[in-house]
């Protein structure tokens, strides 16, 4: 079941409960948490925590995400990606910031993009 919760901090943030399932897109303009499972998209201009038994099959576009489940499929994060030591990553992961704790398991590539005030050296353009 999809709900919109609020936190200890009085912020609004959406959730899919663990045992409920989504098939298909997931447009959010605040935090989402998944403890459930998705098939598809979600586009997210908040936070996206997929939980301990969150499973995402498709793509995450967001600000920031914390995955402490499973994601399988691409994932583009406009600022900080966590991976947790319990998440399982397997996809393309496009990021300004990674953070990987101990046993986290990612299975893919990942490209980090260059801050705009950062200059390339000419050998490395």
């Amino acid at each position: 079941m999809a709900k919109e919760i609020v936190n200890n901090t009085g912020a609004m943030y959406n959730a899919l409960t663990n045992g409920s399932k989504i098939v298909g897109k997931i447009i959010a303009d605040s935090d989402f948490r998944i403890d459930g499972e998705v098939e598809g998209t979600i586009n997210c201009n908040g936070k996206v925590v997929i939980g301990q038994k969150g499973i995402l099959k498709g793509s995450i576009s967001c600000v920031n995400a914390e995955i402490i489940g499973t994601v399988e499929g691409d994932i583009v994060v406009s600022e900080t990606l966590s991976l947790r030591s319990t998440a399982v990553i397997k996809g393309e992961v496009t990021t300004k910031i990674l953070v990987v704790e101990p046993e986290a398991v990612f299975d893919g590539t990942c490209s980090m993009r260059v801050k705009s005030n950062t200059t390339i050296p000419e050998d490395k353009k």
